[in-house]
């Protein structure tokens, strides 16, 4: 598999603390941001298979959207363990949504805690926070993951139906009519990886899936209920990009 590496601009972590909270603080009525020992994430509600989100941090952005529609193909099946040695990390702790793994070594250091209630703008959480990166950090892309909580509320997501379109996906339109979307109750885990700006290998930008101990997951789109909503997150800048099996062929739908 074609693999293409690329370091990103990595700022300290109390600079990307402010530069987030003031970022926020235009989207939410209560926002906390500061850097703090990661906490032990073996715990509930978290439950991961290792304690913290620290280390030698890559995105890797494997395959793409243009592999699933307009038509899937079958035939881009990924082993994880293989994609650990692509990224020089063997063994690696994976952890975020499917098209765009947050790789770490697994242990613990201090990361950017993010508080946020009461949604007051347009953007989502993960939105705001990549917005703000981009308007800060231009053309110095800045690349994030970790994971957060929702709190209290209820948030819009999506599902895939069991089985791929038979029919060509052509459009955003086709998509949403193919996917099934259902609103789901807080607490939620959530994986985001995000990057600022893509630095041309034709990213997905943000990627958030979630999981619950009540039986509900997918794919993150935004809260709706912003007067309630409570965010609770823990970040950590990427040091690498790595693009794997970037399609030759793309599309710009489908990226939601």
């Amino acid at each position: 598999m074609a693999c293409a590496e690329f370091s990103f601009h990595v700022p300290s972590l109390q600079e990307l603390a402010g530069v987030m909270e003031k970022g926020l603080k235009a989207n939410f009525a209560d926002v906390q941001v500061s850097v703090v020992d990661c906490p032990d994430l073996t715990k509930e509600p978290f439950t991961f298979p290792v304690k913290g989100i620290c280390g030698k941090t890559r995105i890797a952005e494997v395959g793409g959207v243009p592999y699933l529609m307009p038509l899937v193909n079958k035939k881009k099946v990924y082993d994880v363990n293989k994609i650990a040695k692509e990224i020089k990390l063997p063994g690696a702790f994976i952890l975020g949504a499917g098209a765009g793994p947050f790789q770490t070594l697994g242990f613990n250091s201090e990361v950017i805690e993010v508080k946020a209630k009461r949604r007051t703008g347009q953007l989502n959480f993960v939105t705001c926070i990549r917005q703000t990166l981009e308007e800060h950090y231009g053309n110095k892309p800045v690349g994030m993951g970790g994971t957060f909580l929702v709190q209290k509320g209820k948030v819009k997501a999506h599902i895939m139906p069991a089985e791929f379109s038979s029919c060509p996906l052509n459009s955003d339109e086709d998509m949403n009519k193919w996917l099934h979307f259902y609103e789901m109750t807080a607490p939620l885990v959530c994986l985001p990886v995000f990057v600022s700006k893509d630095p041309g290998f034709d990213l997905r930008l943000e990627h958030t899936h979630f999981f619950s101990h009540h039986g509900e997951g997918g794919h993150y789109h935004y809260d709706t209920t912003p007067d309630t909503v409570e965010y609770l997150g823990y970040f950590s800048p990427a040091e690498f990009l790595y693009r794997i099996d970037q399609p030759k062929e793309t599309h710009s739908f489908g990226r939601d």
